[in-house]
Formats: C-alpha cells, structure tokens, sequence
C-alpha cells in the first residue's frame, strides 16, 4: 500500500467523489442524508441480511422508535446508558426517549402472551433506526453518527446451554456475511471477547457470579471454534459480556462491525419466562446481536474494503450504456429500457461527448459494467460489454442480462 492510498481509500472522501451520502449543518451533526445511489447499497444490504436470516429461522418485525422514557428505566438503559440517549421528549405530561436500541421493543412484543418451552429459540429480529448522542468530536463519516440503522435481533432462549449453541450460530451467520463481502477473519477482522469490571457497578449490572458465568460460556465458545481472539476488560455491555467482531479503517481506528452479547441482567428486569414442560415457569436466556451492524458503519467499512469500486450485485449503478454518437442515442435507450426491465441497475450517457470520454467517466464513477453500441452493434442488434476485467466482446443484449443477473443473483 503506498504512502497516499488510505487517504484515496477513505470512505469520506470516496462517498462524496461517488455521490454517495452527505451532511447538512442545516439537518444536523451526525445525521448523513443518502443519495440515491448511497440509498441503492443500503437497499441491497437490507435485502441481503433480511432474506438471510429468515432463512435461517428469524421472524422479522417493526416496532417504533420512540417509547416511554420509563421502558428505559425498566430495562436499565436509564441511568447506564444515559449519556449517549437524546434527552426526554415531553409529550401529553409524560416523558418519551428516541430509542437507543430495540431491546426493550423486543421484549414487550415476547411479553405480549405467555410463551411455551416448544417456541424457544425464539429469534426476534429487526432493521432498527437508532439515536445515540455522540459527542461532537467522535463524529466520523458514516462510521460514528447519531442515527442510525442496526440489523439487530434478540434470541429468547430456555437455557445456558441453548443461548450458548445460538451464540454459535450467530457467529456462523457472521462469518458467513463477512465471507460474501470477502472479508477474512485475522484479516480485515478479529474476535474481541467483551468482558466486564467487578468494582464498577456505576457501569455494570451487579451480578458476580453472573458475570462469570457469562464471561467463561464465551469464552469456550470461542475456544472451541478455533482461531485466535483477545480478551478486553471494561468493554461489555452493561447487561453482560458480549463477542465483538472488530474492524479497523483505513486510517487505522478500530470499531466494532458485529456484536453478539450475552445477557443476564434483561430476563428478570422484564420477567421474561416460558412454561417448560413440566408446566412451571421458568426464567429465559437472552442472546443480542447484529448481524452485518449498523448500516451505515458497514457501508463506510466496504467503501474503503472496495475501494468505491464494489462488486456488481452492490454497485449503485451497475452497467452504464454508451452510444458512440447521438445516432446511435435510439438504440442506446432501448438497451437501457430492456436492462431496467430486467431489474438490472443502468444507467445511459447520450451526452454529445466522445465516447473516450464516456469511457473516462464510467470508470472514474467506478461502474462494473460499460455497454458499447455503435453502427456494429445497431446493425447486428448486439451490444459490446466491457467489465473491470477487460472487453468480453460484441454479445445479444438477452446474453448480457444472463451473465449480469447471474453475477448479481451469485454475489461474487
């Protein structure tokens, strides 16, 4: 890497050059407002991580982003978490929080009826928008802001031992997210095991022998899958010790992508059981975690993996059409018409400029795909596709979308 490519890399930098997001002092610190293309990598994200984890056994659902300041007390976000909460909103005399996190929402919509030990695991998912005030200094890009909008999920378990082997899954599921972004593990991110401080009960939920126990069931978790991972004090959650997935940027800050956490604390402060077999009630397990993390921390993390130059299935726009000349301008709209037909992201440039300059642009925008159509490809009703990789040639514009769709449908 040269002395000036993380600067090139960096996904501030990149995301304006790309159009892909911006700030307004007028909106607000903190707050980024997404372009249409920005929003196209959102949207695929959010398809990706949704489909997947349906897939794999959660129920999806939407809950508000505002509720009682009470339900934070409740849970204990309130004092513990204080500092990074919006303050109060007073609405009808009483008082309401933006919420910081979904755990609360959650665990109402369990408490909804009474649960049976044959609906356990029971794994609630959400694409959550959150609020945290973040001082002003730690404001940076898309990567620490005040809102944003987390893949997060609570899995209600029956005991150690289930919470234990869905702690497993939920890495499996990371692992897997990380791999189709081809991140690799010791790489472009390693393990933290979370872990709690005894004497600071300010910050930690008093509960030593809980602690420990939460503390040594990630701890093997970990050391059975293998791999290498570091231990870090003070960093858990207030309610439990927590596996974080931690990544570094460009310019060298370490923060944490994905998290799965372990929590103690929650089930009785919500007196959240399930009718076990025997007919009694008895106290459940809770696992937090996020999938692919905070949207917006994910995408600033693959801008600089990438470079801006994503993979196709990603790529705000993912074929741009170029007529060589403005006779050719017809022609160029019907294979643009034919490609969005097909669910296939295009744009058309039928600007009267040289086609060397088309060229020139498609590539500084960092699009996968260019189509070439000139007197040739009129005439034999054809088109020439150009990748990152080179010309692959003059090809039916029907053969074009196969081999598009079944880049974009594989993820590669």
């Amino acid at each position: 890497m040269s002395e000036h490519e993380p600067n090139s890399r960096d996904h501030k930098k990149l995301g304006k050059e790309l159009d892909l997001f911006t700030f307004s002092d007028s909106v607000g610190k903190g707050l980024p407002l997404w372009t249409a293309k920005g929003t196209a990598i959102r949207r695929e994200l959010e398809r990706f991580i949704i489909d997947e984890e349906i897939k794999r056994g959660y129920s999806h659902v939407h809950t508000p982003d505002i509720a009682k300041l009470d339900l934070y007390r409740k849970s204990g976000h309130y004092p513990h978490y204080k500092d990074s909460m919006y303050a109060p909103i007073v609405i009808d005399d009483e008082e309401y929080m933006l919420r910081p996190m979904t755990c609360p929402h959650h665990f109402e919509l369990y408490l909804d009826k009474p649960r049976s030990y044959r609906e356990l695991p029971m794994r609630i998912a959400e694409l959550a928008n959150l609020y945290r005030y973040e001082q002003s200094g730690e404001l940076m890009g898309l990567q620490r802001v005040r809102t944003f909008c987390l893949a997060d999920a609570h899995i209600i378990c029956a005991s150690e031992e289930q919470a234990v082997e869905e702690a497993g899954k939920v890495l499996d599921l990371i692992e897997y997210v990380a791999g189709v972004f081809g991140l690799k593990q010791g790489n472009e991110y390693h393990y933290r095991l979370s872990l709690g401080d005894r004497e600071n009960t300010e910050k930690y939920f008093k509960n030593d022998a809980a602690w420990e126990k939460g503390e040594a069931l990630l701890r093997e978790l970990l050391q059975k899958r293998g791999g290498k991972f570091v231990e870090a004090k003070d960093e858990a959650a207030f309610y439990g010790p927590k596996i974080d997935i931690q990544m570094k940027n460009v310019n060298g800050k370490e923060d944490t992508a994905f998290t799965v956490q372990y929590d103690f604390c929650m089930p009785e402060r919500f007196n959240l059981t399930y009718i076990a077999s025997d007919g009694t009630k008895k106290p459940v397990v809770v696992v937090h975690r996020s999938s692919i993390g905070a949207i917006e921390r994910i995408v600033a993390f693959l801008i600089e993996h990438y470079a801006g130059a994503f993979p196709l299935w990603l790529s705000p726009v993912q074929v741009k059409v170029l007529p060589v000349s403005e006779k050719h301008a017809l022609y160029g709209k019907e294979v643009f018409d034919v490609l969005l037909g097909a669910g296939i992201r295009a744009e058309l440039d039928d600007a009267n400029e040289s086609l060397g300059k088309k060229i020139r642009a498609a590539k500084t925008e960092k699009v996968p795909y260019l189509i070439v159509v000139g007197d040739e490809e009129v005439s034999a009703q054809t088109a020439t596709l150009e990748g990152r990789n080179g010309k692959l040639g003059a090809l039916p514009i029907s053969e074009i979308i196969s081999r598009l769709q079944e880049e974009i449908r594989n993820r590669q």
